[in-house]
């Protein structure tokens, strides 16, 4: 293949940039008409990164949010921020799955490639703003522990701040037993142990079960619980000992993998803040209590 034939198939973006737009009373007008003039940017593709979560609105009295409706009106003394990203923009997200709804919090799968919450840049690809559509922008959205873009798994997302506070000391004293499975390359030493590095100059612990080894691959899979919580903290643990995760595009050596990061949350159980009853879902068994 040559150059000419590579560049035809690759879609070329312009680099992202941003801009700051601080209304006017002269400003009359929609705001997309705004952004479009000052941006130099097609009104479609405005409005395309204004429903994507691409457009920030700061009033006069501060408070920040997302601007989307195409058609609002602003005041002066209005500050808008464009994030514009048109290869971030043009990402068709994988779609998460809701496996138990109680009303005042709900689990979802959350597919490899999704992340949890958005960024400046936007938030389609996120899962809170997908959880958001789901339920007809009618209900709140707060994460109530993150899973890396990269991973795969449940998560739980809490709709209302009474829930997602009793749901926060839940974990804050193990009181959700979250499990992975993970595929790390090479053989472990034993069938289970503890890897209690400090991360980031705190203490962390993560403990695992081998569960299987693949001698064709080289590659172990194991059932790995957490007594912390730092970031990446499975990621950095098994890389530290020699074993990085299966696909891991930031830690590790040798461990690349077409298929993506061997890593999935595939199982969550706690006692429900509100009904008292045991909740649990396994992505395995596909089973709710």
């Amino acid at each position: 293949m040559n150059i000419s034939d590579n560049r035809a198939e690759t879609p070329q973006f312009p680099a992202p940039f941003t801009m700051r737009i601080t209304s006017g009373s002269e400003d009359v007008g929609p705001a997309c008409d705004l952004i479009a003039a000052r941006a130099g940017l097609a009104k479609s593709r405005v409005k395309d990164a204004m429903c994507k979560g691409a457009v920030w609105l700061t009033g006069k009295r501060g408070g920040r949010k997302h601007l989307r409706k195409a058609t609002a009106q602003l005041s002066p003394g209005d500050i808008l921020d464009l994030f514009y990203d048109a290869r971030l923009l043009s990402l068709k997200p994988p779609v998460a799955q809701c496996l138990h709804d109680a009303r005042q919090y709900s689990v979802w799968f959350k597919p490899a490639g999704l992340l949890a919450q958005g960024t400046d840049y936007g938030d389609h690809c996120s899962l809170v703003r997908q959880v958001e559509v789901h339920f007809r922008l009618k209900r709140p959205v707060l994460p109530v522990h993150r899973l890396d873009r990269e991973a795969a798994g449940l998560m739980i997302l809490a709709h209302t701040k009474a829930a997602a506070a009793k749901l926060s000391g839940l974990l804050q004293v193990n009181g959700i037993d979250k499990q992975y499975r993970v595929t790390v390359l090479g053989r472990l030493g034993s069938d289970s142990g503890v890897i209690d590095l400090p991360l980031d100059r705190k203490p962390a612990i993560t403990r695992y079960i081998l569960t299987a080894y693949d001698p064709g691959s080289n590659t172990s899979i194991v059932e790995v619980t957490l007594e912390t919580g730092r970031l990446h903290q499975i990621r950095r643990h098994f890389a530290l000992i020699g074993h990085p995760v299966l696909g891991d595009p930031k830690y590790g050596q040798g461990n690349k993998n077409s298929t993506g990061m061997e890593l999935v949350a595939y199982c969550l159980a706690f006692r429900c803040p509100f009904s008292r009853k045991e909740v649990r879902i396994n992505l395995d068994k596909q089973e709710k209590g």
